[in-house]
């Protein structure tokens, strides 16, 4: 058709400029790739300011970076809608539903599961959805949308990554494999199938192969976004710690593939903070902070600014505990009132939406990775205060706070995967034998470790409970604690 040409997908977009076509498939390397340059898509719309698919992805891009400057983009793409083809119709529907502010997550899911019905190829409308499934904390949702869109996409790279992570959530650790396996002989520099390969690694405390297969990929990380980049390297980081390494090696992967993220120019700061924060709140549970020095008083110092809070629920989580612990207080209770603030002013019916699990509470709504508001709810808020009470050295009180059967995969929604979560775990089972509760101590270390027996730490943890209780099992305990030590990264 005059005036129609075809994007990545085969799908019909209404333009004449090649150019903007080719920015729009540029965009949708970059979103696919975790890449550097998504602002790529203001080129489209600059090619062809008519253009409903170039303005509509720009309105989303901006969404997140300067939202102020979406609406310009929503009402140019909403004054030519009449004439865009179906498929831009439907990504208008999908893209400004999700970004506005009152909007439903369960229609704004549907209405992409409808999108991705007629259109199956698109795959950034899926990762768009997919993210947004994953702050809900709804992982069947994500693998029942990329289920539906696979026969369709057999051959497609980037498609099994977005496979293997919900599978990686459900539990279905084999079949992540599998999924992320099949991805990466499609394409070795898919990110996302890299990172999922590593969950899967490290899950099943085969921290040295990890290692090695990351380091192997970690030469093709420079076009990653901050998030990508740090956050790979974070997994590093992680299997040596799991795995008794030196602490040297840690730090080695902190200061030169995370802080020094920050020396680039197009670096994103709340992106490597977060894993930044991440790292150190795992280093300090295992005792070993001192061996950082002042770097998360450095680390505090930064995030303090404002500019850095309300971004994403999970980095407020960390932020409260750094702020806390460096005794950063008042800036600790600020931030911790402003959640309860935001809180408070949600309306009524976001609320009752967003009540699931144990009481769970929408806190806010915040723009996520990829740009999309999201709605972000937690367990009777307790555990942003109990983190602060943690940091401030009250396990007493930040154990009151958790209760006796606090499980932190039920906080999903805070927009963290399952491994980013565990640290959490960790730090009620520190508090528990901090306080003295050594037997309920024994109870959940040992469920966890039949769930995953080659973790060290989590032995010297199980060591230190009998030992409290005068269990004769403690030295059998740290036999086996010992054994994996000496195993791993001789």
């Amino acid at each position: 058709m005059e005036g129609v040409k075809l994007d990545k997908w085969g799908y019909e977009v209404k333009t004449r400029s090649d150019s903007c076509v080719s920015a729009i498939n540029a965009y949708y390397h970059q979103v696919l790739s975790y890449g550097r340059e998504r602002r790529v898509i203001l080129e489209a719309a600059e090619h062809d300011k008519d253009c409903v698919l170039a303005n509509i992805l720009a309105a989303h891009f901006m969404a997140s970076n300067n939202p102020s400057k979406a609406s310009a983009y929503i009402h140019a793409a909403e004054s030519r809608l009449e004439g865009a083809t179906s498929y831009e119709k439907a990504v208008f529907e999908a893209v400004c539903y999700l970004i506005s502010k009152d909007r439903d997550d369960d229609v704004a899911v549907d209405l992409h599961f409808k999108l991705l019905k007629i259109f199956p190829r698109d795959l950034v409308s899926l990762k768009r959805v997919q993210v947004l499934c994953f702050y809900m904390g709804r992982p069947d949702l994500s693998l029942a949308i990329v289920d539906q869109v696979l026969p369709y996409n057999q051959l497609e790279e980037y498609v099994y990554g977005m496979l293997a992570f919900p599978l990686l959530e459900l539990g279905r650790i084999a079949d992540a494999e599998e999924a992320a396996k099949k991805g990466f002989e499609i394409n070795k520099q898919d990110f996302w199938v890299q990172h999922a390969l590593c969950h899967v690694l490290q899950y099943e405390c085969r921290f040295q192969e990890a290692v090695r297969f990351m380091e192997e990929c970690s030469s093709t990380w420079s076009s990653c976004s901050s998030f990508m980049y740090t956050h790979n390297w974070w997994h590093v980081s992680l299997c040596y710690l799991e795995g008794h390494s030196p602490m040297s090696k840690v730090l080695e992967v902190y200061d030169n593939h995370i802080w020094k993220e920050l020396e680039r120019i197009d670096a994103m700061p709340p992106e490597v903070y977060l894993n930044a924060l991440g790292l150190l709140l795992r280093v300090h549970v295992r005792g070993k902070l001192d061996i950082f020095g002042d770097r998360l008083k450095m680390l505090a110092g930064r995030v303090k600014d404002k500019a850095n809070w309300y971004l994403e629920w999970h980095f407020d989580l960390l932020i409260l505990w750094a702020l806390a612990f460096t005794g950063e207080l008042s800036k600790a209770e600020d931030l911790l009132k402003g959640l309860k603030s935001r809180f408070s002013m949600m309306i009524k019916k976001k609320q009752q939406i967003m009540q699931i699990g144990l009481q769970a509470r929408v806190v806010d709504i915040f723009i996520g990775e990829l740009g999309i508001l999201l709605v972000i709810s937690l367990t009777d808020f307790v555990l942003a205060e109990a983190l602060y009470e943690y940091g401030r050295g009250n396990d007493q009180k930040a154990l009151d706070l958790l209760g006796p059967d606090f499980d932190a995969n039920f906080c999903k929604m805070i927009g963290a995967s399952d491994e980013q979560l565990d640290v959490f775990n960790e730090v009620w089972y520190i508090m528990l034998l901090n306080t003295g509760q050594a037997a309920k101590a024994i109870e959940v270390i040992e469920k966890r470790i039949k769930k995953r027996e080659g973790a060290p730490f989590t032995w010297r943890l199980l060591e230190r409970a009998y030992q409290t209780t005068n269990n004769h099992k403690a030295a059998i305990a740290g036999e086996k604690a010992k054994a994996l030590e000496a195993a791993y990264f001789k």
